[in-house]
């Protein structure tokens, strides 16, 4: 079953306007004031690595706020300021569970920081509070702070992670986009969420079943908020615990669109993607 709403198309008309209206500063930002990289392609998002080299840092267990964890930064590029983002393991795992990511989307231009929680039983409430700890501490006291832009930040987590990430957005109006992977989280009703926000479920997860987690929580978020829902084939709840194609290729034209404003990965989110891996995708289509 796949089900696509399309609100609203660019058209060529449009953008022509734009320009005569706001000039050539105008017609910048509506291509994408903040691209990094060249033109992607198919093969370019689902590539292990992006163009650029990444670095790492280690966060002591020490920071406040949050468990510690992992920081990936672009290195050997005078681009940037680049989008910053941070990631939540699920339930009793440590960050190494979805560390893989860090380093891919790195390397295809943001800061991201994944992170130890302070007790591997948190709840959602609590591992909201610690991604915005997290993002506090990327933009403000890490050593690669001076790469972050602090007005283009984004969240995502696994499970009880990814209830978190939808709590976060809710308590911190800075985020300007999530993609919560299997979310876990007692609450259902996230109908004041304005953040563009990307779920992504399990067919066969038996931990947190889309039916009672992933589809109630992408239902009620508003229709006027970008969203979109997509459902991979046969897949169980540990999805985002091993390298997957579909999962970053996806997340990562997400984060694209909505902390780049870069326009050029529309095309992989809208119309509705077709991979045989999903089963099942829905969306609010911005493009």
């Amino acid at each position: 079953m796949r089900r696509t709403k399309v609100t609203t198309l660019l058209s060529a008309a449009a953008l022509a306007l734009t320009t005569a209206l706001v000039g050539p500063a105008g017609a910048a930002h509506a291509a994408g004031t903040y691209q990094h990289g060249p033109d992607p392609t198919e093969d370019s998002i689902e590539a292990p690595r992006g163009p650029f080299s990444v670095g790492e840092d280690r966060v002591s267990s020490l920071v406040r706020g949050f468990g510690g964890g992992t920081v990936y930064y672009p290195t050997g590029t005078d681009e940037g300021p680049f989008a910053g983002i941070a990631i939540s393991p699920g339930y009793t795992a440590s960050q190494s569970s979805i560390a893989w990511l860090g380093p891919r989307l790195a390397s295809q231009g943001f800061v991201v920081i994944t992170i130890d929680t302070n007790s591997r039983y948190d709840q959602p409430g609590s591992r909201a509070d610690q991604l915005n700890a997290a993002l506090g501490y990327l933009t403000d006291d890490s050593d690669v702070a001076d790469l972050v832009d602090p007005e283009r930040l984004g969240v995502a987590g696994h499970s009880m992670g990814g209830g978190g990430s939808l709590e976060a957005t809710v308590e911190n109006s800075d985020i300007e986009a999530a993609v919560p992977f299997a979310p876990w989280h007692l609450r259902k009703d996230f109908s004041e969420l304005s953040t563009p926000t990307f779920i992504i479920g399990g067919e066969s997860d038996s931990v947190a079943p889309v039916r009672r987690h992933s589809e109630p929580f992408y239902e009620s978020i508003p229709d006027s908020t970008d969203k979109a829902y997509m459902e991979l084939e046969r897949a169980n709840h540990f999805f985002p615990n091993t390298p997957d194609t579909t999962t970053a290729k996806y997340t990562l034209s997400w984060f694209k669109l909505f902390l780049d404003d870069d326009e050029r990965y529309a095309q992989f989110l809208c119309p509705a993607p077709d991979d045989r891996t999903i089963s099942e995708y829905r969306d609010t289509c911005p493009y």
